[in-house]
């Protein structure tokens, strides 16, 4: 049995190579990875000995030879196919190990010139790879550090590969060869050319926009349904995801999450996250139906509570604090299908063991910096499926601060309410459109989501907070798109609402401003909408 070695990554391949010479396999290699392995003492043959032909060009060629890609493609039940490797004096190679040159993490780093971006780009690598792949039931291909473990365990006890591994070895082969194409086109197609700058000391300017979409992602597991009961479903991540997001989440315990538990707890993660303080946020139905911000997690969750009691039943809940034994004390007493945090203390894991089909997720908060701007908008985008096509966009994440308020009324808004202003607007963002937010003392005191007339979303606010027992005096209200007449605005400052904040935009803001004034209440532009359909 022979085995053919060329890394880039020499994570553990000593180590592999030392294990597979004991097992009597013989060794060939190229280039660093073949010096490395002599160094070690080991025996191994250079493919060039082999190929009787140098490596050559930078080592751009060294394996791209019949008796290389003869070895790995040679059908061993066929016996004009061992009868032709007899004739030209070709090895068999059983066992290929290969990963590709460092494409992706090159192009990642800041300052990154079109000529090593290039020079990263293998070719005899994947093509090895593509060869073994195919001869799987002849030949074993592994493609990174982590399957060595499982190859050897076989070898040691079998002498050989069993077929259910080097098929799976051939599948893993074949989407890393995937993931490495995809992730040159997204790169080159999304280099900005121009011709008159090409050097070797070239950065390129890439548009956020590749000219090909190569999206690679991950099975995480199938679903039991989809949105509905006759619909079939699976959850993927992406093969890269970003730190803080739900897919990077730990189950601690429940049932296995639904297509709509996964699809609300990301809405309400993704809103949760956004403050600094300590906050909860509920949503049903990819709304949130309260959210809130106190001192603790307790504090946060009882606020965020008191705003829909009625729809924060069976909701899912998502606290970017420490689940502590008196906050999960007081969740327990109502039915929850998903909870979420950074962590859970002993006493709340403790708390919930009388509740086993509650799902808990562990998910770490993000740590922010240390990526360039082109790797945040790449990070971040947004994606919608259509008939046959796809909408990518970047992430919603435009954040406003007191002094990006433009105030446009006589009256001018309090401190306090600027920050009711603020809080309202965070959450409103994360709310289907037409969106309107009542919000008092860093509370929701009425949300209106999803209606086909804004109007209707301000009447349906103060609906729920009478509901919900909760006054709407003093309270600050988010639009999150301009008024289109006054009407709205009469709509919640009968309400009770003392100021607004909405994008301005419209037509009509002259009208609406003059209507504020006759009210007597202040009024805010943010300058920026937040639709969320």
């Amino acid at each position: 049995m022979n085995a053919l070695l060329s890394v880039s990554d020499k994570t553990g391949i000593v180590e592999f190579a030392q294990a597979l010479h004991a097992l009597g396999i013989g060794l060939l290699s190229t280039g660093g990875t073949a010096r490395l392995l002599q160094e070690a003492g080991l025996p191994v043959t250079e493919v060039a000995e082999v190929t009787q032909f140098p490596e050559m060009l930078d080592g751009r060629v060294k394996t791209l030879h019949p008796k290389v890609h003869g070895g790995l493609l040679a059908r061993r039940a066929l016996p004009e196919h061992m009868a032709a490797l007899k004739e030209h004096g070709i090895d068999t190679i059983d066992l290929l190990v290969v990963n590709l040159y460092p494409f992706e993490t090159t192009v990642a780093k800041p300052g990154c010139t079109l000529a090593d971006a290039i020079e990263n780009i293998d070719i005899g690598g994947p093509a090895m790879v593509r060869s073994a792949a195919k001869n799987w039931q002849d030949v074993g291909v592994l493609t990174d550090a982590s399957q060595y473990p499982a190859v050897l365990e076989e070898l040691k006890a079998n002498g050989k590969l069993s077929d259910k591994l080097r098929f799976a070895l051939s599948v893993a082969a074949f989407n890393r060869v995937a993931q490495y194409d995809g992730a040159i086109s997204d790169y080159l197609s999304s280099v900005t050319f121009e011709a008159e700058k090409l050097s070797e000391t070239y950065v390129p300017q890439r548009s956020l926009f590749a000219g090909q979409s190569n999206g690679i992602f991950t099975k995480v597991q199938d679903l039991r349904y989809g949105e509905n009961s006759h619909q079939q479903a699976a959850l993927y991540r992406d093969l890269c995801p970003a730190p803080g997001s739900l897919v990077t989440g730990v189950q601690l315990q429940g049932k296995e999450l639904s297509y709509n538990n996964i699809a609300d707890a990301d809405a309400a993660w993704e809103c949760v996250k956004t403050f600094e303080a300590a906050a909860c946020v509920i949503v049903k139905h990819a709304n949130p139906c309260g959210v809130a911000v106190g001192l603790d997690a307790l504090g946060a969750y009882t606020k965020a509570f008191q705003t829909d009691p009625t729809s924060a039943f069976g909701g899912i809940i998502a606290l970017n604090r420490t689940l502590d034994g008196a906050a999960a004390a007081q969740i327990s007493k109502q039915f929850v299908e998903v909870l979420m945090a950074p962590d859970f203390s002993p006493e709340a894991l403790e708390v919930f063991k009388a509740k086993a089909n509650v799902r808990l997720l562990k998910i770490a908060l993000p740590a922010h910096g240390g990526k360039t701007d082109w790797e945040r908008g790449r990070n971040a985008m947004d994606a919608k499926r259509i008939g046959s096509g796809l909408l990518l966009q970047t992430a919603d994440n435009h954040e406003i601060s007191l002094t990006d308020l433009k105030v446009v009324t006589k009256k001018q808004p309090t401190l306090e309410e600027m920050e009711d202003l603020l809080f309202a607007w965070k959450v409103a963002k994360y709310v289907k459109s037409n969106a309107i937010v009542f919000c008092k003392g860093g509370q929701t005191r009425g949300v209106g989501a999803g209606q086909m007339s804004r109007l209707d979303s301000a009447r349906i606010a103060s609906i729920k907070a009478q509901h919900a027992g909760l006054s709407l005096q003093g309270t600050a209200v988010a639009s999150d798109a301009f008024f289109p007449f006054r009407d709205g605005l009469d709509v919640v400052v009968d309400a009770g609402a003392s100021c607004v904040i909405q994008p301005g935009g419209s037509m009509r803001d002259q009208e609406v401003i003059a209507a504020a004034d006759e009210r007597g209440v202040a009024m805010v532009f943010s300058g920026v909408r937040h639709f969320r359909h």
